[in-house]
């Protein structure tokens, strides 16, 4: 008999539906029950793609047993985090805390109050490598509650004590400048590998926002090292496993230092924010390999990821049916020489493994490789190859397919709108800005209420009941602005505004600058949750400063511009110190520091050519964080527009930065020097 679950919208939580645990979704009711019986609350945390949670449900939360206990002892509530980033946020701070580390599942035991007092990850069914088994977890706790209620209060007030008092460590309301920047790079370079590309050790994951950083702050100083390391992490990634070599799309991490074996997941942010990074690299470089990533990563969202509705979904499993009735980490995805052979003949099975790495003892798990591309001296013959690629391709459709998380997560889909609206316009593909545009118009309509207020999340194109948080604002704001300088419709703009006047409203701190991940009047936790720091996505802080600086330079709203710096107060204290951990925050920064500039291009209407080269060369210019203005002369689309003449009768283009104005050009290749100096 299903639970309370069976009646949500997360794919997550539908997954615990049938479990014979009787959960209960987040709610203000399943405390009440908590306090109504006495018992505690067993918090559980998890997201759909997430291989350990479902390892748990599996031995745990789908033995009878054990969920009999459960059931008796405690209440127990199941969240999906990317449904509730600020449950997860608020809980997995406190478990950092007290144990040093976290991740997914989270185990969190709390009071009727939300207070937590004990913690933990993943549990196993049985005693192993230290680690207690989750039965003996539960009879530990339920001891506790039973026999010494007095410690549990006092465990549970001391730890809700110190998060409160655990405040960040902000830099105050000004910027940072040249100096701060410059540091940021030096410790990138400390921290950077140079056999193997990336930052750190294994495991490794895709430094998306840091390579944005890394690229803006090239085009605004010159400085090659900068770039260097940027290309060179892209390549290495590119051909790496983390790379999908034959559908496109990067996985979530690679688990050793040098890319080939990841970890299986697709996320979408990580592949919106990455085809982003590629076509960015393609504009400063021209690279052969950067616009073939973007474009197959991009395809690969749109092909995969994207809902009937026009939404993009959050994930594909890393696990999968090997075949057999098992559900294998990586099975989709890899290849043993048997394999290959079979799907292609020994000739080109043979051409296959050496192109592809492809090894008789295998580079993964019993036998079988992660393709990849290595470097070799060896020439291959580019339509064999192609053949080769299209046959496994086609073999690996037939496949049984990784699950897909249909959740429409705003944030991510603000990411996807940005890189889809602008790979499009780089390389002349109309079908991705509709793509974007197509997101884009599933967030209006389903996502918005009438004040402009978002929801967090939506599937089958119908709204979620939880609020949007700071980085749904910031993220689908940005993805707006994006989508307003590609289509030259203002109304994008407009509605980037409506979710920043929110951001102003209801997110800011006005005494210090500082943001906050839920608005004022969200739902209270036992902490407001307040990160700046970027981690798989840019924080919510960080997005909304580079959302809040592009409106104000396309608007020249005081109130915006002036709050964007004072956001970028905790970048000057943190990205000398962490830059890999600030990388959005830093590349906003790289955009105050330019300006940003301000383009508006006009012509006679939008499908003239010369306006439309004009248009174009705007969009490829790599001065950092500039916005793009386009429209009819003397058109009220955009308010750089205003006052915009042709000049003698011809497309013209205007470039300005802080509050001066370049000469009007009619010459793309004066305008392309002016938005590359």
């Amino acid at each position: 008999m299903p639970n309370r679950l069976a009646h949500e919208t997360s794919p997550y939580l539908l997954q615990h539906a049938d479990n014979p645990v009787d959960w209960w979704p987040w709610s203000e009711e399943a405390f009440e029950e908590a306090r109504r019986s006495d018992r505690p609350v067993l918090l559980s945390i998890g997201y759909s793609s997430c291989h350990w949670c479902h390892v748990m449900a599996h031995e745990s939360f789908e033995d009878e047993a054990t969920a009999d206990f459960l059931n008796t002892h405690f209440v127990n509530v199941k969240v999906d985090r990317e449904e509730r980033p600020d449950v997860d946020a608020v809980y997995m701070e406190a478990v950092q805390a007290a144990t040093g580390q976290g991740g997914w599942p989270m185990t969190v035991f709390l009071t009727p109050e939300a207070e937590p007092f004990y913690f933990g990850t993943y549990f196993p069914p049985a005693p192993r490598h230290g680690m207690p088994s989750f039965r003996q977890v539960l009879e530990g706790v339920r001891s506790a509650w039973t026999d010494r209620r007095d410690e549990v209060a006092e465990v549970a007030g001391k730890i809700v004590r110190d998060l409160a008092g655990r405040e960040i460590s902000y830099g105050g309301t000004e910027a940072p400048g040249e100096q701060e920047l410059a540091q940021a790079l030096l410790g990138l370079t400390r921290e950077y590998d140079p056999q193997r590309g990336g930052f750190g050790g294994a495991p490794k994951f895709p430094a998306s926002m840091v390579i944005e950083f890394l690229l803006r702050h090239h085009a605004r100083t010159g400085a090659e090292g900068a770039l260097q390391m940027a290309q060179d992490t892209c390549e290495r990634m590119a051909r790496g496993g983390i790379y999908d070599q034959l559908g496109g799309g990067f996985a979530r991490y690679s688990v050793d230092r040098d890319w080939v074996v990841p970890h299986f997941e697709k996320m979408l942010y990580d592949n919106a924010l990455l085809c982003r990074v590629y076509a960015h690299l393609w504009r400063a470089t021209g690279s052969d390999l950067a616009r073939r990533v973007a474009l197959e990563t991009a395809d690969f969202m749109v092909r995969e990821l994207r809902t009937e509705q026009g939404g993009f979904a959050s994930a594909l499993d890393a696990d999968s049916d090997d075949g057999t009735g098992r559900h294998v980490e990586g099975a989709y995805y890899v290849w043993t020489p048997e394999q290959l052979r079979e799907a292609l003949g020994d000739d080109d099975a043979e051409l296959a493994a050496r192109y592809f790495g492809v090894t008789q003892e295998g580079t993964f798990e019993e036998g079988a490789s992660v393709l990849q591309l290595p470097q070799r001296d060896e020439v291959f013959d580019a339509e064999r190859v192609a053949s080769v690629r299209a046959r496994l391709l086609e073999r690996r459709a037939a496949r049984p397919a990784p699950g897909r998380d249909d959740k429409v997560v705003a944030a991510w889909n603000g990411l996807a709108i940005a890189a889809l609206a602008e790979t499009g316009a780089y390389f002349e593909r109309p079908d991705l800005v509709e793509a974007a545009v197509g997101a884009a118009d599933l967030l209006v309509r389903v996502h918005f209420d009438d004040q402009a207020r978002l929801a967090r999340t939506s599937k089958d194109g119908k709204a979620g009941a939880n609020a949007g948080v700071l980085e749904d604002y910031g993220d689908v704001a940005e993805g707006f602005l994006a989508l307003a300088s590609v289509t030259g419709e203002g109304v994008w703009l407009d509605f980037a505004g409506f979710l920043l006047d929110h951001v102003l409203a209801r997110f800011v701190d006005e005494g210090s600058g500082a943001l906050f991940d839920t608005a004022a009047d969200a739902e209270r936790l036992i902490r407001r949750p307040q990160d700046p720091t970027d981690n798989a996505v840019p924080s919510g802080w960080s997005a909304a400063a580079g959302a809040l600086l592009g409106y104000a330079a396309h608007t020249g709203s005081e109130p915006h511009r002036r709050a964007a710096e004072r956001a970028l107060g905790v970048v000057e204290a943190l990205g000398p110190r962490v830059p890999r951990f600030i990388g959005w925050g830093l590349a906003v920064a790289e955009a105050l520091l330019d300006g940003p500039r301000e383009v508006a291009v006009v012509g006679p209407s939008l499908s003239d050519e010369a306006t439309k080269t004009l248009h174009r060369t705007a969009l490829l210019g790599t001065a950092p964080g500039a916005v793009v203005a386009v429209g009819a002369a003397e058109s009220d689309e955009f308010p750089l527009l205003a006052d915009r003449p042709l000049q003698q009768g011809a497309p013209a283009a205007y470039v300005c930065r802080n509050f001066t104005c370049d000469a009007p050009t009619t010459d793309p290749e004066r305008l392309r020097e002016a938005l590359s100096s």
